[in-house]
């Protein structure tokens, strides 16, 4: 018998979690919706996710430093990027786990605290291979922050709403991405390379204040607490193996292997292959990534207006196609285009974002209380971990294929991630108990 929980509507009355019906109308009718409890998770998740991009962002934005001062080839920094995905993916299945087991503020909490000490432990890192070391174990909490704070919003957010709701913490991770790029900004300017990128990494112990935030303020929905614990498979990891969530675990696993095999591949190569190939030197400069980031920042949030309005399917569907076309458009752009480069960094950026913004509620809706956790932190970063394998292959065969061609494994990602969609079922409109 399927333990995949049917669609349901959304209850008429009001939900015990959040003491009434609040006025779910206008722009900002989805945060309101949360009601008190909600909004302050919200707010906890959000914060988490931001801290969480921000810490990730210290090391890419480092990496010429890097390179330099620990004499790297690229696929030395290509492995920094896949060694992180790879470990965020036990991460992300521990981490799920803990929350269906202990709750999921508590588990917020504890990834938080782990990606902050081993961020501020890489700044301390005397050579290549103790950085590599701490850049994988930062990933333990890099992989479990986003799967643990989705699901605390996802259950506080009603079904209408769901998908807005949770890209809007989607959107947090161009906002911590924002504001690695403004410190790095100031840090580079007045300190020798040598010794900017150490302070970067430093600058990663802002999640502690983060976390006092979270103890004192957060707290798990009631009702799908209650839900939880009334089933003997509370943070089993088998039970999302067994016959009746067998499959939906294989195509989720699929999905978002695909989808974070083509945006992580476009993330770390895109900009090297546009400066270092076609001499487009704007690159790596504020305009190219205020570009890059604001339209990373509105993807994210059309995205979750979107997958309430088209379904979870479609929206994945339409934004893997456009991200895929986005990869097309920018390895023909004519040698020396900088403005050309500009215009496409607005509609790079949105796309490879918008794709996830349907992420949080679609894998959360997939699974019953129980296991969501469990679910979703599994499914979510076993694919950032095989998808992390495309940015590697890319610095591998750079050097025979150049970048631009080996880029065409992001297209190829987005397409996987279609084929995916075909074994899971649609979920708006899904209640979550």
């Amino acid at each position: 018998m399927s333990t995949t929980p049917p669609p349901r509507t959304a209850p008429a009355g009001p939900r015990p979690d959040q003491g009434g019906l609040p006025d779910d109308s206008g722009a900002f009718g989805w945060l309101r919706a949360l009601g008190p409890r909600g909004r302050r998770a919200f707010g906890g998740a959000f914060g988490g996710y931001a801290l969480d991009s921000y810490d990730y962002f210290t090391l890419p934005l480092s990496m010429v430093a890097l390179s330099a001062y620990f004499g790297l080839d690229s696929g030395q920094t290509g492995l920094f990027t896949t060694v992180t995905l790879v470990v965020s993916a036990v991460g992300g299945a521990v981490a799920g786990v803990v929350a269906d087991r202990i709750g999921r503020v508590k588990a917020l909490m504890i990834t938080v605290v782990t990606y902050a000490v081993f961020t501020v432990a890489c700044g301390f890192a005397p050579n290549y291979e103790t950085l590599l070391v701490f850049r994988a174990l930062q990933g333990l909490g890099f992989g479990g922050e986003w799967a643990v704070g989705a699901i605390l919003v996802a259950e506080y957010a009603t079904a209408k709403n769901r998908g807005r709701t949770l890209g809007a913490i989607q959107s947090a991770w161009a906002v911590g991405w924002g504001l690695a790029v403004i410190v790095y900004t100031v840090v580079f300017q007045f300190l020798d390379d040598d010794v900017a990128w150490r302070v970067m990494f430093w600058t990663g112990a802002l999640p502690a204040l983060l976390v006092i935030y979270v103890r004192r303020n957060v707290h798990d929905a009631p009702e799908a607490a209650a839900e939880r614990r009334k089933s003997s498979d509370q943070g089993s990891f088998t039970a999302i193996f067994k016959p009746g969530l067998l499959r939906v675990t294989f195509f989720a696993v699929l999905l978002s292997t695909g989808v974070q095999g083509g945006y992580y591949t476009l993330a770390t190569w895109v900009p090297t292959y546009l400066k270092g190939e076609r001499g487009l030197t704007v690159v790596g400069t504020g305009g190219y990534l205020t570009f890059l980031i604001s339209g990373a920042f509105i993807g994210y949030l059309t995205g979750g207006y979107l997958t309430d309005k088209l379904g979870r399917k479609r929206n994945i569907t339409l934004f893997a196609f456009l991200s895929a076309a986005s990869v097309l458009a920018y390895t023909h752009i004519p040698d020396g285009a900088n403005g050309l480069l500009l215009v496409l960094g607005f509609p790079l950026g949105f796309c490879m974002s918008a794709i996830f913004s349907g992420f949080g509620s679609f894998l959360s809706e997939l699974y019953p209380a129980a296991v969501r956790g469990t679910g979703q932190g599994f499914t979510y970063n076993t694919g950032r971990a095989v998808g992390a394998v495309f940015p590697t292959m890319v610095g591998f065969l750079a050097d025979s294929w150049g970048v631009g061609g080996a880029l065409v494994f992001g297209a190829v990602g987005y397409g996987l991630a279609v084929i995916a969609l075909l074994g899971l079922p649609e979920t708006r409109g899904r209640e979550l108990l």
